[in-house]
């Protein structure tokens, strides 16, 4: 089993501050299990000054994505598997 949280795979993926999240301080710290199977983790959305974070899921495993927030040429790669 892999155990995780929200907030831990967020700082993982964040290289600047969490402005704003849509979990609240509780669902951040639920643990799930991130390990192939079904979806665990709560969908949610985060905003940085820079990015954008958001889940993503393959075959059950689920990790954070992020886009930039701005406008901007700097191309998103394809997420997911």
């Amino acid at each position: 089993m892999n155990r995780t949280t929200w907030r831990k795979k967020i700082a993982q993926t964040a290289d600047d501050q969490i402005i704003y999240c849509t979990l609240t301080e509780e669902e951040l710290d639920e643990v799930f299990d991130n390990g192939y199977g079904g979806i665990e983790g709560k969908p949610f959305t985060a905003w940085s000054e820079k990015y954008v974070y958001f889940p993503i899921v393959y075959d059950g495993s689920e990790w954070v994505g992020s886009a930039l927030r701005n406008p901007c040429n700097i191309a998103t790669n394809h997420q997911g598997g």
